[in-house]
């Protein structure tokens, strides 16, 4: 017994004419998407100066993997469709159905090459676009600089120590202040027993070094009762201390400059620390990059669905539609992304509603073609 059907013309002669017609879908949206303002941004900065034509060159090149992230399922949907219109239109899927091939025998090609698409898009997800955007970082030395608050808790979840960074990049930090919580709470305020503000702060890997400090001595009744200097301090030793840089690091970052298992690992420390929209909403993402590839295959499917047409039948209607799917496709994204955030509806759910619609489409247009 066979399980793969033996490999033909006809296979041969499909895979590549979607192949050509899928690249030149992608290289036209890459160029539509790149060409309006991207473009324009990197000719204005090399006649300026800011960029040398090299660095130009690279720039443009590090931006294609975000593009491509997007290119591929866009692609592949048109590139099925077109070539299954061709063919409709001169009578060669007829033919094909006539010598007894039904309309899965004829998928059977665009389906392997929709599974290549999907680890393409997959791949480029997880290694490419992170990889592309630490190089364009680097290029143009793009690291935020931001403000961040982290708060130390006890088993209990009440508050120990609370950080306050005014401004850090990278590894460095400036104007940071220390509020370190007394055992003593008055129903729900927490008294403080040290306030500690530092002009500078370092992440060494196993804790934060701070320098050039000024403590503050609190006591019970919440008054100042001494003011001192103190040349270095070190707090958030261990795994406080990477956790912590760690969750300063990642606020700053979309989800995209994330590998999966970076991001992975992010989901779990933002479960641990008790940040629950922001777990949520990380963890819809993580999911998402699994889901998302695999709407290639969806893609393709639809795309061939649409692609049988009878001869006369305007190849406006098919493509009208293909293009409206992909947009509500990725419109509708940040609403579940929000969904998932706020807790209304699980991110498991939020992540699979759009590829599971997109199944639903395929049976409807599959009903309708009565194949």
């Amino acid at each position: 017994m066979k399980i793969f059907p033996k490999i033909t013309i006809y296979d041969k002669y499909i895979f590549t004419q979607v192949l050509i017609t899928s690249f030149v879908a992608i290289l036209l949206f890459t160029v539509v998407w790149i060409a309006p303002e991207m473009l324009l941004n990197t000719i204005k900065k090399t006649l300026e100066g800011a960029y040398t034509v090299k660095t130009a060159i690279l720039v443009l090149f590090y931006e294609l993997p975000k593009i491509l992230g997007k290119a591929f399922p866009v692609g592949l949907l048109l590139g099925t469709l077109f070539t299954f219109d061709k063919l409709s239109k001169d009578s060669e899927l007829t033919i094909f159905r006539a010598v007894g091939l039904s309309f899965w025998r004829i998928l059977a090609p665009v389906f392997v090459l929709s599974l290549i698409v999907t680890w393409l898009c997959f791949f480029t997800c997880d290694k490419l676009i992170p990889m592309s955007v630490a190089k364009l970082n680097a290029i143009k030395d793009n690291y935020p600089s931001t403000q961040y608050i982290y708060t130390q808790k006890e088993e209990d979840g009440t508050p120990k120590l609370a950080v306050i960074i005014s401004r850090f990049r990278m590894d460095t930090m400036h104007n940071i202040i220390v509020l370190d919580f007394s055992k003593k709470y008055y129903t729900d305020v927490h008294q403080l027993s040290n306030i500690y503000f530092a002009e500078r702060g370092k992440y060494l890997g196993d804790r934060w070094a701070l320098s050039d400090i000024t403590h503050y001595k609190i006591s019970n009744d919440g008054i100042f009762t001494d003011i001192s200097k103190l040349d270095e301090m070190d707090i958030l030793n261990g795994e406080d201390s990477k956790n912590a840089f760690t969750l300063m690091t990642y606020s700053t970052k979309k989800e995209r400059e994330i590998t999966n298992h970076d991001l992975k690992n992010y989901v779990k420390l933002l479960k641990k620390e008790g940040l629950d929209e922001e777990y949520r909403f990380m963890l819809n993402k993580y999911l998402q990059r699994f889901f998302h590839p695999f709407v290639c295959v969806l893609l393709a499917v639809m795309g061939t669905l649409l692609g049988f047409s009878k001869p006369r039948e305007q190849k406006l209607i098919g493509f009208t539609i293909a293009i409206g799917c992909i947009f509500i496709y990725y419109i509708t994204l940040p609403f579940f992304d929000l969904l998932a955030e706020k807790g209304v509806l699980p991110p498991l759910v939020t992540a699979l509603v759009p590829p599971v619609a997109f199944f639903l489409a395929i049976v409807g247009f599959y009903k309708s073609k009565d194949l």
